[in-house]
């Protein structure tokens, strides 16, 4: 009751007058959360500048050294959308690059900074490469549509092997390489990073083997592509039924088994199979063999490769005219030796030494032995455990896509002790692993009526 001689005012709840003026046409906005910023798409194209120019970086020597500026945009737009979804194993990524990044006190020459920031810079690139496509996947943008630029990227690693098998003595500087100080390019590394080179083949050798490698600067480089490229090329094929990558990737596959075997890699040889078989063995254990088909068809492919090529007879004779074995071994020890000097955070980078055979880094000839040797035990358990808890998540796929993709970790394992990834490779490794993971996680656009090419 109002008290008397006062008179009672009736107050009205007023919209604040920015919704007053919008509360006609939008119904909703005076909801909790209306006034919520919400987060912007995020674009593909860099992607496509990425991976889909391969050849152009590589015709120009800027391969290897634009990759990190690439994994800056990425990052950078990554920071301003917001509400970023970080896919299983992001917690072992950044221990694993800390421990890497600590590893730099243990350098010994100021000028070891620019190999060791490069390095470091493609780890960092891969990581935030796996987090932007699985964001992409997650947001429902078409599979094909993120998945189109790995696709170029492996068209152009199986046209690049081509050049090395038609023009294996090919061998030019690129305008990156003239334009660099003559200081950087006394650097044996930052060298065979910047020339273009079609092939490897030991230049002291009477009777050299011609290997391809473009657009890598080794032979090694190019197998281990190759290995996580090919799980994805029959993933997208098991996904997509219809347009003109696909037919591409068809013909690709096949043509790109000549590149591969005159690779000579046995380590990309082991890789594979190793995929395969743990492929087929979860299949078998669930009593299912779709697998076989694909499979028996690469093997019935790779068969009638030999006919042509003497493959087993190339690599019999390598082994037989070089030391090429026995230096790896040598170099294993020398690195193991060194690595109980400093086990914790290692020599930040691969050393040069000369061994008893041959005149090679130590820490290198494998990822294991580059990450015991420059980042130390610590770091390399990390990674390990990285890739297994990745394999685990990702054994949960069904789909023949998701099973193929999900062979990829099991691969990175199984090549550490011949290759080594702190390269490009690092991203295609974790392009390939977003894929599966964003598939796991969550539902995947899969619309094939526009199927770009």
């Amino acid at each position: 009751m109002a008290r008397p001689g006062i008179r009672a005012r009736r107050v009205r709840a007023t919209a604040p007058a920015r919704a007053r003026a919008v509360a006609l046409v939008e119904p909703g906005v005076l909801e909790p959360g209306a006034w919520m910023i919400r987060t912007a798409k995020l674009p593909v194209w860099p992607v496509y500048a990425m991976f889909a120019f391969l050849p152009l970086w590589w015709v120009l020597g800027v391969f290897y050294f634009v990759w990190p500026f690439f994994g800056v945009l990425l990052l950078a737009l990554l920071s301003t959308r917001g509400g970023i979804r970080l896919p299983t194993g992001t917690v072992f990524w950044l221990v694993f690059l800390s421990l890497v990044t600590i590893s730099a006190t243990r350098l010994d020459r100021v000028t070891s900074l620019i190999v060791f920031g490069l390095r470091l810079g493609h780890l960092l690139t891969g990581f935030v490469v796996g987090i932007y496509v699985y964001n992409l996947i997650r947001d429902r943008v078409r599979w094909t549509r993120v998945a189109n630029p790995l696709a170029l990227f492996w068209l152009g690693v199986v046209a690049l092997g081509w050049l090395g098998v038609l023009m294996p003595k090919f061998s030019f500087p690129s305008p990156f390489e003239l334009a660099l100080p003559h200081g950087v390019r006394s650097e044996r590394f930052i060298l065979d990073l910047a020339h273009l080179d079609s092939t490897e083949f030991n230049k002291l050798s009477s009777n050299p083997i011609y290997r391809p490698a473009a657009p890598y600067p080794y032979t090694n480089n190019w197998g281990t592509a190759y290995c996580f490229l090919v799980p994805f090329v029959l993933a997208y094929l098991m996904s997509v039924r219809r347009g003109a990558m696909r037919i591409a990737l068809l013909v690709s596959l096949p043509l790109s088994l000549v590149p591969a075997f005159l690779t000579l890699n046995r380590g990309m040889f082991i890789g594979l199979g190793a995929g395969v078989a743990y492929l087929l063995g979860r299949e078998a254990l669930k009593g299912r063999i779709r697998m076989l088909v694909p499979v028996v068809v690469i093997v019935v492919l790779g068969w009638i490769v030999t006919l042509f090529i003497p493959v087993f007879d190339l690599i019999t004779n390598r082994t037989s005219t070089t030391d090429t074995t026995s230096d790896r071994f040598d170099l294993y020890a020398q690195t193991w030796a060194a690595v109980a000097q400093s086990p914790l955070f290692g020599f930040g980078q691969p050393n040069s030494v000369d061994t008893t055979h041959a005149a090679e880094p130590l820490g290198t000839q494998g990822m294991i032995w580059q990450l015991l040797y420059s980042h130390g035990v610590p770091a390399t358990i990390c990674f390990y455990v990285l890739l297994m808890v990745l394999a685990r998540r990702l054994a949960a796929a069904v789909t023949s896509a998701g099973l193929w993709l999900s062979a990829v970790p099991v691969i990175a394992v199984v090549v550490t002790p011949f290759y080594a990834y702190i390269d490009p490779n690092m991203s295609v490794l974790c392009f390939v692993v977003a894929l599966g993971l964003a598939a796991v996680d969550g539902p995947v656009n899969r619309e094939l009526k526009e199927t770009p090419a």
